[in-house]
């Protein structure tokens, strides 16, 4: 077997690379821009932000099923690419109006709306591209997608970066630019992928992949018609009575209300389809279960464009020297340890598989999420009694974003490795966005748990919030809800191991 990975692995890698530099340059921008430039509060800004990132992992459901059945991996991505441009375009448009906060505001929200459609179409497909390149049971695998996430990193490093310094100047005329450029990183990802996709995207056996539909033409049991209609009939009064639930019961709001409803329906149709087999099923299982626990990673994480600016910009010294630190520039602190500690973690799985002690898949996500427990017990120790106007050191974000980043190499693409595995090839990217969903949950989450972040005037505290009954008053007080929350989900997925192993029939 070949231990070098082929050219298409490096197209792939160079095209997430351009679209990951132009999503997490805007993302770097976004709440700032909502704040300092159309001047909206931090919990709108959070419902906002919530709404968009949750919508964003949504979307890939009707990406993937699209590209499963009629338009290919391939087309997918370009239609994608194009729109997210599109969608950049828009925001750049939007603040340069933003003093006339109307129409800015509408642009705003139609450049978010174009962002979800185009990203829908574009994530799960490329994804899904690169296992195609090896064959099924090639252990290259894992160590690909390790090198693929590298990709996204090293666009998510330059981008705070590069559109942090033109648009986070503190002039809220500036912002523009950032966005701009954003636009111009997604226009480099299209040009680069349509340029050599026929070249370099080829199977182990010499064929291209990604041009036709995974599964064009699924065969139906006509003796299974009336419990397809039935089994749809269900999901639907379902997805209605969560809705209600949700919105009524729960008081969310409507956009978390349907994200929230329709990924617990979407993956009960998913579990209920007749055409799987007993294994199949199973291992769509383990996925549907590790996606879940990774909920609670993910909504910690994502407050790196939330709460976490809101640290950044208001309570963190950023000053070195007379030079101070744009708040923007933080959000590259994680993408660089990734990528400098990527190599390490390809070095170390394959050194402990070559003494049979490598963990399982299953394990490795429970330590991703007890290193993200760690991460946020440090920062609460960090900002205990302190006084609320006091800024804090930068090395406790950054020993925050250093213990996340090793939570993150644990579970991230360990996932998407697990997904190609796991996943039967006919719904190969349909099940890539069901790992997904687990991030539109948790994006949606996160900016419900940012907006627990309180809020101070001068040092006194605006009002307490509440949490099941217990009073967030305090930065020590926010951070333990990670801590708690991601240690208990670690400890029962660390109990579920052998369970979760048995239900992968094999698969490692």
């Amino acid at each position: 077997m070949k231990n070098s990975h082929p050219n298409g692995l490096y197209l792939l890698f160079f095209t997430e690379m351009w679209e990951r530099f132009s999503y997490y340059g805007m993302r770097a921008l976004f709440a700032l821009y909502l704040i300092q430039a159309l001047m909206f509060d931090k919990n709108l800004t959070s419902n906002i932000y919530g709404s968009f990132t949750g919508l964003v992992y949504l979307s890939p459901l009707i990406g993937g099923y699209l590209a499963d059945k009629f338009l290919g991996n391939r087309k997918s991505i370009i239609i994608g690419g194009i729109v997210m441009a599109i969608g950049h375009f828009l925001l750049f448009l939007s603040a340069s109006n933003y003093q006339t906060i109307q129409t800015s505001s509408i642009l705003m929200y139609a450049g978010l709306g174009v962002l979800v459609i185009g990203n829908g179409f574009f994530k799960p497909n490329i994804s899904s591209l690169v296992g195609q390149l090896y064959p099924s049971d090639d252990r290259r695998i894992d160590s690909a997608y390790v090198i693929f996430y590298m990709g996204i990193n090293i666009g998510a490093f330059f981008s705070p970066l590069i559109c942090g310094t033109l648009g986070n100047t503190g002039n809220p005329d500036d912002f523009k630019w950032g966005f701009l450029i954003a636009c111009i990183g997604m226009i480099i990802s299209v040009a680069i992928f349509v340029a050599l996709k026929n070249k370099l995207l080829i199977s182990p056996q010499g064929e291209h992949i990604g041009i036709l539909p995974n599964n064009p033409n699924p065969k139906e049991d006509n003796n299974n018609n009336t419990f397809g209609l039935g089994r749809i009939s269900a999901l639907i009064l379902l997805s209605i009575t969560l809705l209600v639930i949700f919105y009524s019961l729960c008081d969310f709001d409507i956009i978390g209300s349907c994200i929230f409803s329709f990924c617990i329906v979407i993956v009960l149709y998913i579990l209920t389809e007749p055409s799987l087999s007993k294994i199949e099923r199973d291992r769509i299982w383990v996925i549907v279960i590790i996606s879940f626990f990774v909920i609670f990673f993910w909504s910690a994480y994502e407050q790196a464009g939330a709460s976490l600016t809101f640290f950044a910009e208001e309570q963190t010294n950023r000053n070195i020297g007379n030079y101070t630190i744009p708040t923007s520039y933080l959000q590259s602190l994680n993408p660089i340890f990734i990528v400098v500690l990527s190599p390490l973690f390809v070095w170390l799985w394959t050194k402990l598989n070559q003494k049979n002690k490598e963990p399982n898949i299953p394990m490795k996500q429970a330590i991703g999420l007890f290193l993200l427990s760690i991460g946020y017990l440090i920062i609460s120790i960090g900002v205990k009694d302190i006084e609320s106007d006091t800024k804090v050191s930068i090395l406790w974000i950054t020993s925050l974003y250093f213990t996340l980043t090793l939570g993150e190499l644990c579970l991230s693409p360990i996932g998407l490795s697990m997904v190609n595995k796991l996943s039967p090839a006919r719904y190969m990217s349909l099940l890539m966005a069901i790992w997904l969903l687990s991030s539109a949950t948790a994006n949606k989450f996160a900016g419900i748990l940012s907006g627990l972040y309180p809020e101070f005037d001068h040092g006194v505290l605006v009002q307490s919030k509440y949490l099941f009954g217990f009073e967030i008053n305090s930065l020590h007080r926010y951070f333990m809800i990670f801590v708690i929350m991601s240690g208990i989900a670690a400890i029962i997925l660390f109990a579920l191991n052998k369970f979760l192993i048995k239900k992968m029939h094999g698969v490692k």
